[in-house]
């Protein structure tokens, strides 16, 4: 079981690599800022820094667990720490997401399905 949570912490961590690519690099092409975040193009110059800065946010959980997922089993007291504060953060930002907004569930599943089935399968290895 510990093989399970070290793979979807790191699906998890690299889904996040992938947000981060999309809200800090790729923001201001059109499929990414209207396609995928619904932002219109006259708030683009508005909205591109905390887009940025939200895709820091997300690099810096992600680089946790995938840490996490590593360390784990050499050192498991860091490795679970960083695996579930990271997935904590990713699920408790994705029911944040479809809390504040209903129409954004899916976004929030994609986001929060990983860290929810990393921690789910870590409670049995504590």
């Amino acid at each position: 079981m510990l093989l399970v949570v070290q793979v979807l912490a790191a699906l998890a961590g690299l889904l996040h690599v992938y947000i981060f690519v999309m809200e800090s690099v790729r923001f201001a092409d059109p499929k990414v800022h209207q396609g995928t975040f619904k932002t219109d193009p006259a708030d683009l110059e508005a909205v591109k820094p905390w887009a940025y800065n939200q895709g820091w946010y997300n690099l810096f959980l992600a680089i946790g667990a995938l840490l996490g997922a590593v360390l784990v089993r050499t050192e498991p007291a860091v490795g679970w720490t960083l695996v579930v504060s990271s997935c904590g953060s990713m699920l408790l930002a994705a029911l944040v997401l479809v809390a504040r907004d209903r129409s954004m569930a899916s976004s929030a599943l994609k986001q929060g399905l990983f860290p929810l089935l990393a921690l789910v399968f870590a409670v049995t290895q504590l």
